[in-house]
């Protein structure tokens, strides 16, 4: 199960690193159509379940991995080892946190043509790197112990 979490949490990594890139092309200025061209090549060349809509899916995916956690993973850590509690909280606070990133850059994301707008993005994808690699760095490292004893995904 470890390993099927870092799997996962891998292949976020790998798309934070392609839309890193998309981020700096429209730091520098790149017209909307060439980094939309970069929006269709993350679709289709992303390991998580080949991405259509690039950006705007990709952050729907942590929307709804992040979900599934505080849901069905994170009451499950709770009861099996209480004293992950305040671990669980942090996990949970971090959720909350990059949920709103993600709203941010899914709004900047719509808007490209203007030049605001790309600027609201690149800084949210800024943020959104730094603090998504942080949050999927520190839940590995709490949590995998306990994880480990698990025969199953809870609630599947």
């Amino acid at each position: 199960m470890v390993a099927e979490l870092r799997w996962v949490h891998d292949m976020i990594r790998q798309d934070l690193a392609m839309i890193q890139q998309l981020a700096a092309g429209a730091a520098a200025g790149q017209p909307a159509s060439t980094i939309r061209r970069g929006v269709h090549a993350l679709a289709s060349a992303s390991p998580i379940w080949q991405l259509k809509a690039g950006c705007l899916r990709h952050c729907r995916f942590v929307h709804s991995h992040h979900s599934h956690e505080s849901y069905l993973l994170f009451p499950a850590l709770r009861q099996a080892n209480p004293a992950l509690n305040p671990v669980v909280d942090k996990l949970q606070a971090d959720h909350d946190h990059v949920a709103s990133l993600l709203d941010d850059v899914a709004a900047a994301a719509q808007e490209l043509d203007e030049e605001a707008a790309r600027d609201r993005l690149v800084a949210a994808l800024g943020t959104l790197h730094t603090d998504l690699l942080a949050h999927l760095a520190y839940e590995e490292e709490h949590i995998s112990d306990t994880l480990r004893t698990f025969t199953r995904w809870p609630g599947w």
